[in-house]
Order: structure tokens, then C-alpha cells, then sequence
């Protein structure tokens, strides 16, 4: 996707920056957004204040780069492409720029249409960028004859969805043979398919195009059976804490762990910011892990990884706590 589509707000942008007397800010942009960092930074040092790009990755609202600003010394953090998901008070003073886009739907839409043949009853979810055009694909199911249902629970924006956030997609998941997933690329609208067990089609107005994730989300579902029965072979498990902003749930590490050492597992916390193979293959005593950071690296990176890294449903099914026939049902994101 270009990012030229999406609105920046620079304007708004500067004129916080001086209202706030800000002295050095700190540039957070995923890496859609990342091309923008040098013309962004100029725009921002025009008000007078030093501006710093991280170039790491940025993988959500979940991960902000708090303690980077902090060792930088930057007294406000500029968060680009998405929507505050935490009521936990900064450090640091952040503002948050979704990026959205008036892209039109129509098009990509209009060739979801034929993969939606089957389904009267559609969900429609979306990202940030395009909440304030659903009305636009809404309307265009109406006319074919669909009945529509956005999900609006009051976490996020009405038909939003997040990487790890689907409660607008569980919502009406009841009341719907099918979703449709209105951005770009794949990963939200698999995310979908694994939250709802519904089939899912994405329709991308970047590229203009229409395309099911159904067989992307069965492959993910064969190995996460494949993972759990690994685990439940495993004498010796690695439960990981994550530390970044959005992502620290020590005390629901403590509650898996207790689970786990019931049905005579062997366990060992494990702190840690970037979950790559790399960290992990440091601990060659450990069976498998549970990973109680960001549950998409369980599901989307698990080829990667040697040994199984399991998401915190799953982890339950290991301990006997939750069935795979549950889980599949319950879908592998809460809310």
C-alpha cells in the first residue's frame, strides 16, 4: 500500500507539538508508514522540536516505544497507524495518529461479491484506516440483497479489529454465515477466521482485489493441533512474559503456570521483549513455551520456531482446562 493515501495530520501534528512546548519527540510508525519518518521529522523540527525516528519494528498499539523515549529523553511520543488500546498511564505523553484513508471500497468490494455468493448474512470489520467508509461497503451488500452486521462493543471503533482484538467480530459472529474483511493484506482478515471459525474474504482497495483467507486459516489450525500434542509430550515448558507496554500480563502468567505444574509440567518464566527463535534456542532444556506476549506469533510465525510455542488458550488445552473441540469453538483471540 502507498502510504501517500493515508492522512498524516502533520498540521495538527505541529501545532500540538507547540501548544505542548515540546523540546524532543520520538516518531513511532509500522512499517507501512516507515517511508514517511524523514518527511514527517522535518515537518515536526519546523516547530522546534528535535525529532527522533525509531526505526524498530512497530507491530501495534500494543508496542510502544515508552522506554526508548524515556533512555532518548523525549517528552512526547507520536504514534502513528493506530488507536490507543490501553487505559495504563504513560510515562511519557503520547499522541496517537491512526492514518486513516478515504480510499474508495467500491471497487474491491464489488469483486468480493462473487466469493460471497453463498452467504446471505455478512459481518463487516475493518481496520482504523477505514471505519469511517464501512458505511460505503455496507451499502453495497444491501443492494445485492445481504443482510449486514457491524459489531460494536465499545473497546474499539464500530467494525474494527486489531491484530489481537476481534470482540466487534465475536459479537455478531452468532448472527452471521460469513465476514468481510475491508483493508489491505491478509493478517487481520486470518485473524477473523481464527477468532469466529467463519469464512472470510478480504476485499483490498490497494490493490483492488478480492480473495479468501479460508485455506491460510485451515493450515494455521492443522498446526496448531500438531503444536498442542507436542506440548502435551513436553516435560519441561518455558512460559514467556512480554515486556512490552501492551503486552506484560504477569499475573495470567502465574495462573497458566499453576495449571500447567498440576498436570505435572515443569515450567520456568521466562521475561523477554522480541520473541524470535533466536532468544528461544538459549534455553535447550525447555520442551515448548507458552507465549503470554503477542498471541499472532504464536499463530503466524510457529513455522520459525523449532519447538511449539503456544498461545494462552492453548496452553489451557494442555493443562485440561479447555478441550480442542472448545477451543475451536471459543476461536484463539479473547473478546
Amino acid at each position: 500500500m502507498e502510504s501517500s493515501v493515508f492522512d498524516l495530520e502533520e498540521e495538527k501534528l505541529t501545532k500540538e507539538v507547540k501548544k505542548r512546548g515540546i523540546k524532543r519527540v520520538l516518531i513511532q510508525l509500522p512499517e507501512g508508514l516507515k517511508p514517511e519518518g524523514p518527511r514527517l521529522a522535518a515537518a515536526v523540527e519546523k516547530a522546534s522540536a528535535m525529532t527522533i525516528v525509531s526505526a524498530d519494528p512497530c507491530y501495534g498499539a500494543c508496542d510502544l516505544a515508552v522506554q526508548e523515549a524515556e533512555i532518548l529523553g523525549a517528552d512526547l511520543i507520536v504514534h502513528f497507524g493506530h488507536r490507543s488500546i490501553t487505559d495504563r498511564p504513560a510515562c511519557v505523553p503520547m499522541v496517537y495518529i491512526e492514518a486513516k484513508t478515504d480510499i474508495s471500497l467500491k471497487a474491491a468490494v464489488k469483486k468480493a461479491l462473487p466469493l460471497l455468493e453463498l452467504w446471505k448474512r455478512v459481518g463487516l470489520v475493518t481496520t482504523v484506516q477505514h471505519v469511517d467508509m464501512l458505511g460505503e461497503a455496507r451499502e453495497i451488500l444491501l443492494r445485492v440483497g445481504k443482510s449486514v452486521a457491524v459489531g460494536d462493543t465499545g473497546n474499539l471503533y464500530a467494525g474494527q479489529v486489531t491484530g489481537c482484538d476481534y470482540s466487534n467480530a465475536h459479537a455478531v459472529a452468532k448472527d452471521v454465515d460469513a465476514f468481510l474483511f475491508v483493508g489491505g493484506g491478509r493478517f487481520h482478515a486470518i485473524g477473523v477466521a481464527l477468532a469466529t471459525a467463519k469464512p472470510t474474504v478480504v476485499a483490498d482497495p490497494y490493490q483492488r482485489r478480492a480473495f479468501s483467507v479460508e485455506s491460510e486459516a485451515q493450515k494455521i489450525i492443522r498446526q496448531r493441533w500438531s503444536s498442542i500434542h507436542k506440548a502435551m509430550e513436553s516435560e519441561r515448558l518455558g512460559i514467556l512474559i512480554g515486556l512490552k507496554s501492551g503486552q506484560t500480563h504477569p499475573e495470567k502468567a502465574l495462573l497458566v503456570r499453576e495449571k500447567l505444574e498440576k498436570v505435572g509440567k515443569r515450567t520456568t518464566l521466562l521475561a523477554i521483549r522480541e520473541v524470535t527463535p533466536e532468544s528461544l534456542a538459549e534455553f535447550p532444556t525447555l520442551n515448548a513455551y507458552v507465549n503470554m506476549a503477542c498471541p499472532r506469533i504464536s499463530l503466524d510465525d510457529a513455522t520459525r520456531f523449532q519447538k511449539p510455542i503456544l498461545t494462552t488458550s492453548e496452553a489451557l488445552v494442555v493443562a485440561g482446562e479447555l478441550s480442542w473441540e472448545q477451543l475451536l469453538k471459543k476461536g484463539w483471540f479473547e473478546g
